[in-house]
């Protein structure tokens, strides 16, 4: 019997669970549109010669920052230059036959009083007159297209921004207004243009309308998260895609730093406004089953089971519409492991830490060497019971 009361196994206890918690907060909790998009450039323009002709000098380089008027390409100008000279040639000629014609009309105005000068001849000579100065209108305008043309061989910026790849090299032969020599793209500031489901459009209109310059927050993907870029709301579409069911928005963002890239996806996150006196906890303390949802509060070193009405997400948190008044310390780890009443212990405390096997194997030995002194010797019976515990 002695010995079999040393061997007899003592039945662990279910150790306590340790759990931690975070307190429900009460007070403003910002109403955000998460959305993907991708963004674009403010302005971009696909750089075209308007004359025809051949490159002569490229000013720039691939990538290359450039300013609005500078130059980028020059075109031979010599045709253009001898076109011009032609022009003003034939402008001066026929501004001498008028300043001839007229004279010789008001001769003929003064015969014609006498009636040394038909009709007829009077009629013809005031029509030469009105055709000259016809050509003479025609010669100008020629002129000054002769001379846009002149200026047109020197192709400049016309915004500022970066350059992107160069399509034709020095020596080649370019067309107007159908070669692209090179695209520049505006990167400060920068458009994010991202869809909003129907159902987020019309919570929008009803917070915030249509006109508002919301606050948006635009983080790259695959950046931290942590850290986002500010941008505001500058463009609401003026109708709903059918094929997608959503909204075309675009947000502004300075882009001083070049954060953010043309073409590039980024996560948006668009505040509507900012609701007061609400109740959240993190939504990983909340575990639903069916159709009810719940969390464990911690009362006097006990998990309560607390029957809650979750309401939209925000980011971690979500808000809770009813079940708490704000300040519980709510369970947010080890909720798997609980059951209403059930006693927990906070991580941390001075509980949780694990205790020496030697101190706590003494003790029940202590205890054993004592059980088992009625039917053998004292001593032994107290060094068998220590030696047990050992063993545990």
């Amino acid at each position: 019997m002695a010995l079999g009361a040393c061997k007899e196994q003592v039945r662990p206890q279910r150790p306590t669970p340790t759990v931690s918690v975070e307190p429900a907060a009460k007070g403003a909790l910002p109403y955000i549109v998460v959305a993907n998009g991708q963004v674009e450039p403010n302005r971009t323009v696909a750089v075209q010669s308007l004359v025809s002709g051949q490159l002569t000098r490229i000013a720039i380089a691939e990538g290359d920052e450039v300013s609005q008027g500078q130059v980028l390409f020059e075109i031979d100008p010599r045709p253009f230059r001898a076109e011009l000279q032609r022009v003003q040639a034939t402008l001066a000629r026929d501004e001498a036959t008028l300043v001839r014609a007229r004279a010789d009309s008001a001769r003929f105005a003064a015969l014609a009083s006498d009636g040394y000068v038909t009709k007829q001849q009077l009629d013809q000579a005031f029509a030469e007159v009105s055709a000259l100065s016809a050509t003479v209108s025609a010669n100008r305008a020629s002129l000054d297209r002769a001379r846009f043309d002149l200026e047109n061989t020197v192709v400049k910026a016309p915004i500022s921004g970066r350059t992107g790849q160069l399509l034709f090299r020095a020596g080649a032969l370019v067309r107007a207004s159908t070669d692209q020599l090179v695209t520049i793209n505006e990167l400060r500031p920068v458009l994010v243009r991202f869809p909003v489901p129907e159902k987020d459009f019309e919570e929008m209109r009803r917070r915030a309308g249509v006109d508002k310059p919301l606050a948006v927050k635009v983080t790259p993907n695959g950046a931290d998260t942590t850290k986002s870029i500010k941008a505001t709301l500058t463009f609401v579409d003026n109708q709903v895609d059918r094929t997608t069911g959503s909204v075309l928005l675009k947000a502004r963002v300075p882009n001083e730093d070049r954060a953010l890239w043309p073409g590039q996806f980024v996560s948006v996150g668009l505040q509507l406004d900012v609701e007061q006196n609400v109740i959240t906890v993190p939504s990983i303390a909340v575990v639903t089953t069916g159709t009810t949802s719940f969390v464990y509060v911690m009362e006097d070193g006990k998990a309560k089971r607390t029957v809650v009405k979750p309401g939209r997400l925000a980011g971690s948190l979500i808000r809770v519409d009813s079940g708490l008044v704000g300040g519980e310390q709510v369970i947010i780890e080890g909720q798997t492991r609980l059951s209403d009443g059930a006693s927990v212990r906070l991580r941390g405390e001075e509980g949780d830490r694990p205790r020496k096997a030697d101190s706590g194997g003494g003790q029940r030995g202590g205890n054993g060497g004592a059980g088992s002194a009625a039917n053998s010797p004292r001593g032994n019976g107290g060094q068998s019971g220590g030696q047990g515990g050992q063993a545990r």
